[in-house]
């Protein structure tokens, strides 16, 4: 059998079942910090990519802001601690970018601005759930934007949209359409 081949074949198989590397929203890695930053941007893909720059760099992660007085924090870690659930952060290891998680009509990293008819506290989820159920509940909502905590206040926030406005990328929100 051709070397090549030989370890080309288990290398293959290897990546087809396991999977890319993908940050994991909803996780925070605790310990090995060796280097925190503030992220003004409020984005994760900023610690994703500070992680990939860096060669002592394994894994990483990224806490959205707490406070509207605080800001997004990135951690760079020399060893990959375990995963902890955490709706606070977005972790993940070399090589993982952040892919938000696409479940049907929830739409993560996205804020539809505009078309406010309503807004109000709700407690911190990070999936909006409260704020979607609010507005299929509300004959007049068209769609909404769950503001996390840290980015226009203390609190999270739900925005009831009266039309459905166009989205924008924004690691703030999560938002939804109503059809």
């Amino acid at each position: 059998m051709n070397f090549r081949f030989k370890f080309l074949c288990p290398l293959f198989l290897a990546l087809v079942l396991t999977g890319p590397a993908l940050a994991q929203s909803g996780f925070d890695r605790v310990g090995g910090d060796y280097l925190k930053f503030e992220v003004r941007s409020g984005d994760p893909q900023v610690c994703a990519e500070a992680c990939e720059r860096d060669g002592r760099c394994k894994a990483w992660t990224f806490s959205y802001p707490r406070t509207a007085m605080s800001s997004a924090t990135c951690w760079l870690k020399n060893k990959v601690p375990p995963r902890n659930d955490d709706k606070c952060c977005v972790s993940g290891v070399r090589g993982a970018g952040v892919i938000e998680p696409r479940i049907g009509p929830v739409e993560h990293s996205i804020d539809r601005l505009g078309g406010d008819y309503r807004n109000f506290e709700t407690p911190p989820d990070s999936t909006g759930a409260a704020c979607s159920a609010a507005c299929q509940a509300d004959g007049k909502c068209r769609a909404w934007t769950y503001v996390r905590p840290g980015y226009i206040g203390a609190s999270a926030r739900c925005f009831l949209k009266d039309r459905i406005t166009r989205p924008r990328a924004k690691p703030c929100c999560v938002s939804g359409v109503v059809r």
